[in-house]
């Protein structure tokens, strides 16, 4: 079974399904190309992506250490690159969960930063993670 089913709706949009839970999220081209900028652009999905699967590879470890990373909040800023259109640089700011102590935000912060997406970004993507534990 495929992963996902992808939708072109026209005007520049697509429904993007996944097939096992049937959630599904729209796309739509950004205002500085061509869009109406209403929904996620397909560019957003990937940096977002990045920090989706830092979290989740964080949450998964922490709860291995028996902590709790409920609340953290990921600032995503993607910008982007012309000729060829690209992204060039993916920002993300983590305002982790509280009560953490140092050695665990060392161990966390070094599997977020290998999470397979990370290791899926193309080299000439600049990435600069920023974590702040409260």
């Amino acid at each position: 079974m495929s992963t996902a089913t992808v939708t072109y709706l026209g005007g520049l949009r697509t429904e993007n399904t996944h097939n096992r839970s049937g959630a599904s999220y729209l796309t739509d081209a950004p205002l500085d190309n061509n869009g109406q900028g209403a929904a996620f652009s397909p560019t957003d999905t990937v940096a977002t992506g990045l920090a989706n699967c830092m979290l989740t590879i964080m949450g998964i470890k922490a709860r291995d250490m028996e902590l709790d990373l409920s609340g953290s909040v990921a600032q995503v800023t993607k910008t982007m690159a012309a000729n060829p259109r690209r992204i060039s640089h993916i920002a993300i700011q983590l305002d982790m969960a509280a009560g953490i102590d140092p050695r665990s935000q060392e161990v966390l912060e070094r599997a977020g930063l290998n999470c397979p997406v990370m290791h899926s970004i193309h080299p000439d993507i600049e990435t600069d993670i920023q974590f702040r534990w409260k």
